[in-house]
């Protein structure tokens, strides 16, 4: 839907990375042998014990102050929240009082002290695995006998995508500056988030990282669009290239209808991202003619959600990535704000707590002025690399 968030709390490329690390873990030996472990056990004095039994306690009672602290002030960002949305809904405007202007309570008391008895391991949690690239393709190859047309040289996709961004609206400045900013400058067409030999962070994957559920809710909602234009091309081709063509649309009509199968719903568009059906629509993001389709579509329901709500200024790239990161109507919040506001908004106005606290770049820059200065200057930066001046170039 298009006021749903896009990222529902999940950062783009470029916050990712800062909040996930790519070390290799370490070697587990396992729990120690009896023997061992009693040794250890017996070798412990009580004044021990007791030491750290009452570090433990002072320890549990500076959290438990601080989490109700945490509690209150979160609660009262929520409550802010949902009585800017009313005033909205009203048509009154909105003023530095309908936001919560100090920033997040830090907890600044002891660590959790280690206990000097050996402790019994619980069973450890695999992690959700991410699929990657060539998952989408063994998903789309087998739920629907296709393989995405790719790209002989990513160019070829940029100008792809360029010619589609343009023509629905989008300015090269707009594509350009979140490109360099979600793929860091350089990310081809199939650059997955945090990808490491056969790992990955997250399915976002191309110049504007888009999701597993950003693909099936896009193939949901503009899909009877994305048919339309694929007709009118095949119709403009004969022989093998249409035949691929026609091939290609058969294929897209099938994932038009499975995304459209449920409610136009982000939770349920979620559910089909997480099957291996959903892998196989995520693979069209791939697909030279479909993808740029997608990557374009990806902003321009953010900027069609503004000019909706009588926001007619064009969006600075900056604010556009604001509305990617937060979700349309949050990050809308955030770029109707006059400047002087801006300066003093924390930034935590804008997410729940347990995205917040895991976004050290929220948290550095912790007001709303801060954040989009920061994000300028990493487009800044990122727009002099050279994938950045090859998208430039196609436009």
């Amino acid at each position: 839907m298009l006021t749903q968030a896009i990222r529902h709390g999940l950062p783009p490329l470029a916050f990712a990375l800062a909040l996930h690390g790519t070390g290799v873990l370490a070697h587990d030996p396992g729990p120690l042998p009896p023997a061992v472990s009693g040794a250890m056990a017996q070798a412990v004095s009580p004044q021990a014990i007791a030491d750290y039994q009452r570090r433990l306690r002072e320890y549990q009672e500076a959290r438990a102050a601080f989490d109700a602290e945490a509690s209150a002030y979160w609660s009262s960002i929520i409550e802010k929240r949902r009585g800017r949305n009313t005033k909205r809904r009203e048509r009154q405007p909105i003023t530095l009082d309908d936001y919560v202007l100090t920033q997040p309570p830090v907890y600044a008391g002891p660590k959790r002290p280690v206990n000097p008895e050996p402790e019994a391991e619980g069973p450890r949690r695999e992690p959700k695995y991410v699929p990657v690239v060539a998952d989408l393709l063994k998903a789309a190859n087998e739920y629907f006998q296709w393989t995405p047309q790719r790209p002989a040289a990513d160019g070829d996709f940029k100008r792809a995508y360029a010619r589609f961004a343009a023509a629905a609206g989008l300015t090269r400045e707009q594509a350009v500056r979140v490109y360099a900013f979600e793929t860091g400058g350089n990310g081809n067409h199939d650059t997955q988030s945090g990808f490491h030999g056969t790992r990955a962070i997250s399915t976002a994957i191309g110049y504007n990282q888009l999701l597993t559920t950003n693909s099936v809710e896009l193939l949901a909602e503009q899909g009877p669009e994305f048919l339309k234009l694929l007709s009118e091309k095949a119709a403009s081709l004969s022989g093998p290239a249409r035949r691929a063509m026609e091939h290609k649309l058969a294929v897209l009509k099938k994932m038009v209808a499975l995304a459209r199968s449920v409610p136009d719903d982000w939770s349920q568009h979620e559910k089909i991202g997480d099957t291996p059906q959903g892998w196989a629509l995520h693979a069209m993001v791939l697909d030279v003619d479909v993808g740029p389709m997608l990557q374009t579509h990806k902003l321009l329901t953010s900027v069609l959600f503004a000019r909706a709500k009588g926001y007619t200024r064009p969006l600075s790239a900056a604010e556009l990535e604001m509305m990617n990161l937060t979700g349309d109507g949050t990050g809308l919040d955030m770029v109707t704000m006059p400047q002087a506001m801006r300066l003093q908004v924390p930034t935590s106005n804008f997410f729940q707590r347990s995205g917040y606290e895991r976004n050290p770049v929220a948290i550095r820059n912790n007001t709303v002025a801060k954040l989009l200065a920061v994000t300028d200057e990493r487009m800044d930066f990122n727009s002099n690399k050279p994938g950045a001046k090859e998208l430039a170039a196609a436009f």
